[in-house]
């Protein structure tokens, strides 16, 4: 109502992330489009800052700005891709080596990503069978796959609280980020190193169970079963 120049998509259920954000790039027939996590917001010019970079680097599918909390730390924008050795750390950094040194390579941060829509639309855009977490890994390398790149841009700065999406019910969406990992897996090194990754998930989720404290506790003892 504030904004009438705002088109506003209502969805009739929560399709999940990736879903969602597809039908908004689907809406929209801009050259660029930013997919923007609820709890992310540019500061200063970062958003004019992003677009120019994109502009400046026509191969790239992703134009990827910095990130800094709420306290202005800086936070990763790039992260290595995850393997099957991963041991079920709630931390999105927390894959071994997925801390990257030089911060322009490995997959894009999904909190704030400006999109080349040609290349978005060329692989498909987001994978719905991903309903939170992973998707934009997944993205990321399928367009690496196929020739665009990926841009950081370090003179756009975004900030970023982290956690609004899974605050609610943190057990559901630990499940679901291992559920995405999995599926992650499976999809891009086979069954097999599916299987591997799930046996490793099985040890270091229940060893969280009986050793975490507080919410990481419940969480694993809720994902466990599963």
């Amino acid at each position: 109502e504030r904004f009438p120049e705002v088109r506003v998509l209502e969805l009739e259920r929560n399709v999940g992330f990736g879903t969602a954000a597809n039908a908004g790039v689907d809406a929209v027939d801009s050259e660029f489009v930013l997919v923007l996590n609820p709890d992310a917001r540019p500061l200063g010019d970062g958003l004019s800052s992003l677009q120019a970079c994109a502009e400046a680097n026509p191969r790239a599918a992703i134009a990827v700005p910095a990130l800094v909390d709420e306290a202005g730390e800086p936070q990763p924008s790039r992260i290595g891709y995850p393997t099957w050795r991963w041991t079920g750390s709630p931390a999105v950094t927390s894959f071994p080596g997925r801390r990257l040194e030089n911060g322009d390579q490995g997959f894009a941060v999904g909190a704030a990503l400006l999109f080349r829509r040609e290349a978005f639309r060329s692989v498909g855009g987001f994978d719905p069978d991903y309903f939170l977490f992973y998707e934009e890994v997944d993205l990321c390398l399928r367009l690496e796959q196929a020739g665009w790149g990926i841009v950081s841009c370090p003179a756009a700065t975004f900030r970023h609280a982290g956690g609004a999406s899974t605050r609610r019910d943190w057990a559901e969406s630990y499940r679901r980020q291992l559920a995405g990992h999995l599926l992650f897996i499976r999809k891009h090194h086979g069954a097999a190193a599916a299987e591997r990754s799930r046996r490793v998930l099985v040890v270091a989720v229940a060893l969280r169970a009986l050793l975490a404290r507080g919410e990481v506790r419940r969480a694993a003892w809720k994902a466990l079963p599963w």
